[in-house]
């Protein structure tokens, strides 16, 4: 497996040896899955798409979390015509971890069919970034179907052409482009297209299919039919071709023949809306008028439940809906069929009262529109001006809030209004602004607590530590008995790094009033930090018996859970303060991606963000949240999207901006980030950390020089700062100045001292020097025996040449400190399987208990399955770590091995094949040419 990506870990191999007995307990578990399985696998094949569904629920009975059940599962219910089904089953692979390229075609299918063509074309789920070729050029089809639904021929025809311009020889391509022109009324170019479809496939059913249809709407019944007996004399079955034929039957009045079609269609596909039409059809022509309202009856009710809105792109399938109940005499639920449905979204002017309603509810562009009314008629209200500067505020357009709150002031210059102003201009990123503004206040009463506190905390927010602590400090002489700026102190003093006056300036904090549970919530994260676990699990039970539905107490009751190991129990504290949050408090729900990215659920983790945004949408911590998660999931077109809307909403704010810039350099954005950068530089040219993101652009860009200079500018404003040096190194390296690059980086680590620094020196040194990398690393972990960062560098070093005897004593040891590490037990269960030690299945599994999704880690686990002999065992692991990340080749390797083993020789071959076809990442390419060459 890839051994750079492991970051986790386990328990003593003694204590995992305890639970072998288990294994046969999951072995026998995994040979029922894998029998049911298989059979599925074989009625799928057979086209028994029923038979098949049966057969993947009773393995998800056994396993829910069975990714190759849960795949297969979708597509036979995709085949059954149970679309909206097949897209919860694609989901539920998603959700556990199945890569995108495996179910996105797929799933754009189901939406097409489901009515839903927007969310094909617009969809996060199906950006073609990070996708193979092959997916991209399916998904084009699907978008051309996509905007056929819209009535846009010509991005549908855009889209064939770019599925084109990936693999011309298709014939897909071509039969997609029938239904274009056909839309379009281009009935010749509509027969060209299929013609050109049989050309490079004459025996495909496809291609025939296509012409039969283009001639049916010329129409040309007459030739229309030939093509239709030409595509069933290929496919007997085909579902379409036996409809449309049955369909010109009945033109024709051959009833016997229609019914003969319909009966197989019926068998193929139960659910078929045109079949179940027709049925009533032909019953309704052979008189059996019972029979045919029975399938009115049954059509209406498979498609009554449908969103009408849903339909609105599928206009067959709401003339069958209005005409079978029209043909039931149910006229009024016919009209919404026939005539589609429009909908608006209305709104009331109120008074401040209303508008004040409009803001908890955070119906903000309604208080926006009745306060901007309110005010045409009062126009010197300066309350009902500040709401409506906190509600463009709330929608994060500050700049307007700022003009507001200016206007309100050349009303009444009131300190409310100037601390709102300063608080909007913060919102802005107009930090001297807001500060000029703060202090102009407290210039005239120094007294003013709203505008002192908002100063300080703006200090602080900037890294102003020297001015935080005094206007604090002169704020608690003011306002001794003031539990707030007592907390607010000891922030200050906890910035300044003096830990004994933070912990007194909380206590004092508690003490003015004991109903204020932040300094407490405060002085227990001081317990853990200090080793104090104990002491602040007492300190926090007792909080939360006072209080069980305070966000704080809850955020760091499940801190510290994390912190102990007891990840569950995090998850579900982080759930909890979610749940009491509230609609418009999305801290919660951060935190929560916080907690599932460390623990490396992407897939958790971007629904996460998902119910952050539900809360605040627009909000920068939710939006740099929302494109984390997708870049963690492969997704970078929804990453830049969002990171587009942060930065605009970020204004000037230049520690916003930086972390957005670097989230836009990882999603493919240098421009943008760029840009991002140079905005937070106009306002702060001082701000360190974008100088040094900047010089790191420059250089990616080839701007050596300037990287150079913005380099120099941060050595002259930090010069005891290693990164400074940090970055001139990587210039002499892009140089190719080894030799500088070196010193650079040592003066860096001389001057840092720090695991960062040293791990940089670390992996500068090791492709060149490793012995002198490992004597560094050892000599450090000499002097810093619990740096599991560098010990771990080590030991996979050793790892990954070749030296598994000292990998596992560097695991071994990494497992005393971190025992709840996956990626240590990962790796150390590689070097168990290497050195053919019976320890490896039981340290995989552990692994694979603490991380069930990571699909580095199932892989793992599979292979040590086999290793150990369980090989039913080894390819549901394996099949499920293939579908979660089909380009590893080395996942793909072990799971050819195990199909081999197993007389799969087909499906080994297509594997091997794959794993042979990456250019990089397969370290047993030998043994899988072999293998290959063997199976041929």
């Amino acid at each position: 497996m890839n051994h750079s990506r492991h970051h986790w870990a386990s328990a003593t191999l003694a204590a995992l040896a305890l639970a072998l007995p288990a294994h046969s307990v999951l072995a026998q578990g995994a040979a029922k899955s894998a029998q049911f399985y298989e059979d599925a696998l074989t009625r799928y094949e057979k086209k028994d798409f029923t038979g098949a569904v049966v057969q993947l629920k009773n393995v998800l009975k056994l396993d829910n979390k069975n990714l190759s059940a849960q795949v297969l599962l979708g597509k036979a219910l995709l085949e059954d015509g149970q679309v909206a089904a097949a897209e919860v089953a694609f989901n539920e692979a998603l959700r556990l971890g199945v890569n995108r390229a495996e179910v996105v075609v797929l799933l754009a299918r189901t939406m097409i069919n489901q009515g839903k063509p927007d969310d094909v074309l617009s969809g996060n789920r199906f950006s073609l970034d990070g996708l193979p070729k092959p997916v991209q050029y399916q998904l084009y089809l699907q978008r051309a179907a996509a905007a056929t639904d819209f009535t846009d021929i010509k991005a549908a025809q855009k889209a064939i052409e770019d599925a084109r311009a990936l693999d011309a020889a298709d014939t897909g391509s071509w039969l997609a482009e029938v239904p274009v022109r056909i839309r379009a009324g281009q009935k010749a170019e509509a027969l060209a297209a299929a013609d050109k479809a049989i050309s490079l496939a004459p025996n495909s059913a496809g291609g025939h299919l296509a012409r039969a249809e283009a001639l049916h709407i010329v129409p040309n019944l007459t030739d229309a039919l030939a093509s239709y007996n030409k595509v069933l004399a290929i496919d007997p079955l085909h579902v379409s071709a036996l409809l449309a034929r049955a369909g010109i039957s009945l033109d024709l009045g051959k009833n016997e023949e229609a019914a003969r079609d319909v009966a197989a269609a019926l068998k193929q596909a139960p659910r078929e809306p045109r079949a179940v039409y027709l049925k009533a059809l032909v019953a309704e022509r052979q008189g059996r008028p019972a029979e045919a309202r029975a399938a009115l009856n049954e059509l209406t009710g498979m498609l009554d439940p449908i969103p009408v809105q849903n339909l609105r792109y599928r206009p067959q399938t709401q003339m069958l809906g209005g005409m079978a109940h029209y043909g039931l005499g149910q006229r009024e639920k016919a009209k919404p069929y026939l005539e589609g449905v429009l909908r608006s979204q209305p709104g009331h002017p109120v008074s401040k009262v209303l508008a004040t309603i409009y803001l908890s509810e955070r119906g903000f562009d309604a208080a926006i529109s009745t306060l901007e009314t309110y005010i045409k008629a009062h126009p010197r209200d300066t309350q009902a001006m500040v709401q409506l500067a906190s509600a463009h505020t709330a929608q994060g357009r500050h700049a307007r809030a700022s003009q507001i709150l200016q206007e309100a002031l050349k009303v009444s210059d009131q300190p409310d209004i100037r601390t709102s102003l300063g608080l909007s201009l913060v919102g802005g990123g107009r930090f001297q602004e807001a500060i000029k503004e703060l202090e102009t206040i407290l210039a005239k009463d120094p007294r003013q607590l709203s505008a002192g506190f908002s100063l300080a905390s703006l200090y602080l927010q900037s890294g102003q530590t020297t001015k935080a602590l005094r206007t604090a400090s002169a704020l608690a002489k003011a306002h001794p008995k003031n539990a707030g700026i007592q907390n607010l102190l000891a922030n200050a003093h906890a910035r300044a790094g003096d830990l004994a006056a933070a912990r007194s300036a909380l206590e004092a904090a508690v003490l003015a009033d004991p109903g204020f549970l932040t300094p407490q919530v405060t002085l227990a994260r001081m317990d853990m930090n200090s080793g104090a676990a104990p002491k602040a699990a007492e300190r926090l039970n007792a909080l939360f018996a006072k209080n069980d539905r305070d966000l704080e107490v809850l955020a760091a009751i499940a801190e510290l859970s994390e912190r102990t190991g007891k990840f569950e129990d995090a998850k579900r504290w982080l759930e909890k303060a979610d749940d009491v949050a509230g609609a418009d408090n999305p801290a919660p729900a951060l935190a929560l991606v916080e907690f599932q990215l460390r623990q490396k659920q992407p897939a958790l983790a971007a629904e996460a963000a998902r119910r952050a945004q539900a809360k605040a949408p627009e909000a920068i911590a939710t939006l740099v949240a929302l494109a984390r998660t997708s870049l963690t999931n492969g997704d970078a077109a929804s990453a830049r999207a969002s990171l587009l809307r942060a930065a605009t909403n970020a204004g000037f704010n230049a520690p916003q901006l930086t972390q957005i810039a670097f989230l836009q350099v990882q999603a493919g954005a240098t421009p943008a980030a760029a840009h991002s950068l140079d905005k937070a530089l106009s306002d702060r040219s001082d701000y360190v950390p974008a100088l040094a993101l900047r010089a790191e652009i420059d250089m990616g860009q080839g701007e050596l020089a300037k990287a150079e200079q913005r380099a120099r500018q941060v050595l002259s404003l930090i010069p005891k700062g290693s990164i400074g040096h940090v970055l001139l190194g990587d210039i002499a390296s892009a140089r190719g100045q080894r030799e500088a690059a070196l010193a650079a980086y040592r003066k860096a680590h001389d001057l840092d001292r720090s695991t960062a620094s040293l791990m940089r020196l670390y992996a500068f040194m090791a492709p060149r020097d490793q012995s002198g990398a490992l004597k560094l690393g050892e000599q450090w972990v000499a002097a810093n025996p619990r740096d599991v960062t560098v010990q771990r560098a080590l030991a996979d070093t050793h790892l990954n040449a070749g030296n598994t005897a000292a990998a596992r004593r560097g695991y071994d040891a990494l497992l005393k400190l971190t025992p709840n590490d996956v990626d240590v037990l990962n790796n150390l269960a590689h070097a168990l399987i290497s050195l053919k030690d019976p320890a490896a299945l039981p340290t995989a599994e552990r692994a694979l208990a603490l991380a069930p999704t990571a699909a580095h880690v199932i892989g793992t686990a599979g292979w040590a399955s086999f290793k150990a002999g369980q090989q039913d065992r080894a390819v549901q692991l394996l099949r499920d770590a293939r579908l979660r990340d089909p380009a590893n080749p080395e996942t793909r390797f072990y799971l050819g091995t195990v199909l081999a083993s197993l007389g799969r020789k087909a499906e080994a071959r297509e594997e091997l094949t794959a794993a042979l076809a990456a250019s990089r990442g397969l370290n047993s390419r030998a043994e899988a040419g072999q293998l290959l060459t063997s199976l041929k």
